[in-house]
């Protein structure tokens, strides 16, 4: 099953393959600095994405995270406890 994630147009960076060509070092420089991604636009063939590898690193942990139904309804119990204020601060413990 594919999933279609919604986003806003107007937040979405998009640039044409053949600008893209021309400017590949500043569209990943920009991809790398904003970590954030980048649309190519082809004419005659599917689009494509640009991404910094921290950026694409990070989503396929979330992805792996999520993949298991429990631990995606800890992570969200989790979300839920710390947006209501329902957290304790605890110190780090030492390896050592």
């Amino acid at each position: 099953m594919e999933q279609v994630i919604e986003m806003d147009p107007d937040l979405m960076r998009v640039i044409n393959f053949s600008d893209a060509r021309s400017q590949l070092k500043q569209v990943i420089d920009q991809v790398v600095d904003d970590a954030d991604f980048t649309i190519i636009s082809r004419r005659d063939a599917q689009d494509a994405v640009v991404m910094s590898l921290d950026t694409f690193n990070s989503m396929m942990e979330t992805l792996y995270l999520l993949k298991s139904p429990a631990n995606a309804a800890h992570l969200n119990r989790s979300i839920s406890q710390y947006r209501k204020g329902q957290t304790k601060a605890k110190g780090l413990v030492d390896a050592e």
